[in-house]
């Protein structure tokens, strides 16, 4: 736990140092420092750093990608939840040099529902995570990669 405080505690300062020098703003530090686990290398290492390493899986989201995808940089992705409650969804690409894509929070009230393209570096499983009245939900489905559409 003290190794974490310290790495939070250099990142927080680096980022202060970048803002003081005019390298980036303070909203560009403030975004960086509240998203964990897009820094992450691996699908494990991305389910680690959210917190979903336990994920239930669900029949109650809906995750839409298309089967075979001809351009693997956008690639359009839609998930929807029916799970009451719902707080985040979180896309990721579990074959991707950096699995995690997307993170939304859904307000109270709000119809969760986002749309959103994501870059492809290959055939893959894309994983939808939700989070609802703090407990974790999982589905996936693969969407594989071709130049040409032929197939793969």
């Amino acid at each position: 736990m003290d190794n974490k405080r310290r790495l939070v505690l250099q990142s927080l300062g680096a980022l202060g140092l970048f803002v003081s020098l005019g390298l980036i703003t303070e909203r560009e530090a403030f975004a960086a420092a509240a998203r964990p686990g897009f820094d992450q290398t691996t699908f494990e290492g991305a389910l680690k750093a959210i917190g979903a390493t336990s994920a239930a899986d669900s029949k109650d989201i809906q995750l839409v990608s298309p089967d075979i995808a001809e351009n693997g940089a956008v690639v359009p992705i839609a998930v929807t939840s029916t799970i009451p409650n719902t707080e985040q969804i979180v896309i990721l690409v579990e074959n991707n040099p950096n699995p995690l894509s997307a993170s939304f929070t859904i307000p109270a009230g709000t119809l969760p529902s986002v749309q959103t393209r994501v870059k492809m570096g290959g055939t893959s499983n894309v994983v939808a995570l939700v989070k609802a009245d703090g407990k974790l939900y999982k589905t996936s489905r693969e969407t594989k990669v071709t130049l040409g559409g032929c197939g793969g």
